[in-house]
């Protein structure tokens, strides 16, 4: 799932204005993640009416990036969004774009940050797995991920800085190469590290292309 967090309640109401403001949240990630299911939707309009700003209205998408399905919604709640001066969007970076496309007159203020695409560990915890790079290679490293998981891309074994199973770069973060080793020990194939992995292939990425 796409990880986002809300952004500061003052920068969102400085970038609103005096309203009126229509809110848009998702039904998927970002309800999932708690920045902008229905509690949260009703939550933000509660503190921007207490702040003297209008809401002329609010909707949940399904999902906020699904282009055809958000302009069917949408379309019940045209009167409230014909009121507002400007829409904010509890959504991934995605699904605020995909609202951008809808409103071409109107200003579309991001009421998240996206972060990553992620697992949810625990609630309000979740952790980077993955870079959507558009080639995967976690077969090689026992379903571990050294692309997302370790801040150095490390292919061929751990960089030598970290200590105690944890990374160099982030003392909090566990060190992906330790959890490697540990995986390959548990199954009695360690030699496989002394196969060199070639760079990865990075024009197989997705991340230049625009339409797939």
């Amino acid at each position: 799932m796409i990880i986002t967090k809300q952004k500061n309640i003052n920068q969102l109401i400085d970038s609103i204005g005096v309203g009126p403001v229509f809110i848009i949240g998702c039904s998927e990630c970002a309800t999932i993640c708690k920045t902008g299911g229905e509690k949260e939707i009703l939550k933000m309009k509660s503190i921007l009416n207490d702040k003297g700003i209008e809401v002329s209205g609010w909707a949940i998408l399904e999902p906020a990036c699904h282009l055809l399905n958000a302009k069917r919604i949408l379309r019940n709640y045209k009167n409230d969004i014909n009121k507002a001066k400007n829409i904010l969007v509890f959504a991934c970076g995605n699904g605020i774009q995909t609202l951008s496309e809808i409103f071409k007159e109107i200003d579309i203020i991001p009421g998240t940050d996206t972060l990553f695409l992620g697992e949810i560990k625990h609630s309000y915890e979740f952790e980077k797995r993955c870079e959507m790079c558009g080639f995967c290679i976690i077969d090689l490293y026992e379903g571990f991920c050294p692309i997302s998981r370790c801040p150095k891309y490390m292919l061929n074994g751990p960089c030598g800085g970290s200590t105690d199973g944890k990374c160099e770069v982030n003392k909090d973060m566990p060190c992906i190469w330790n959890n490697i080793f540990n995986r390959l020990k548990e199954k009695g194939q360690i030699n496989k590290l002394r196969e060199i992995q070639i760079p990865k292939d990075w024009s197989k990425s997705n991340e230049w292309r625009r339409l797939i």
